[in-house]
């Protein structure tokens, strides 16, 4: 079954789209975090970014960088966070890759990526060195 991204990119479901090409398509949240809150989506279904191919992953992000002043101007945003929920683990409740544009002001009480880690981790040296050799390698 399609997602609801999928459907609204099909054009079955409603959506208030502020950009679309061939490959990408952008509309305002409907359950706003603010004003401006704006999705950026692959018109194609992937689950997660680790699904989206380079040259898709290149247009979203070309996207991503021609919304984020747009958005931020259209609602006077003193700046903006800019994330991807990826998997269900890191609170995905849509599993089709979707871009976050979320317009942030002064003194919206909000936090920073930091705030959403939880508990820190508490890393020796040893085990930095080993995850980033695995991460290298993998790269």
């Amino acid at each position: 079954m399609p997602t609801i991204f999928s459907q609204i990119a099909a054009g079955e479901i409603p959506a208030r789209v502020v950009y679309e090409d061939e490959t990408t398509m952008a509309f305002l949240d409907a359950t706003p975090l603010a004003p401006g809150h704006t999705l950026v989506i692959p018109k194609d279904e992937y689950p997660r970014l680790n699904d989206v191919p380079a040259d898709v992953a290149s247009e979203l992000y070309a996207t991503i960088h021609q919304l984020v002043p747009a958005v931020e101007a259209a609602v006077d945003a003193d700046a903006s966070t800019v994330a991807f929920n990826n998997g269900e683990a890191a609170g995905q409740e849509v599993p089709h890759v979707h871009c976050h544009i979320l317009p942030r002001f002064e003194g919206d009480g909000g936090s920073n990526v930091h705030g959403i880690a939880g508990d820190l981790p508490d890393l020796s040296e040893d085990e930095l060195d080993s995850i980033a050799e695995d991460i290298e390698s993998r790269a």
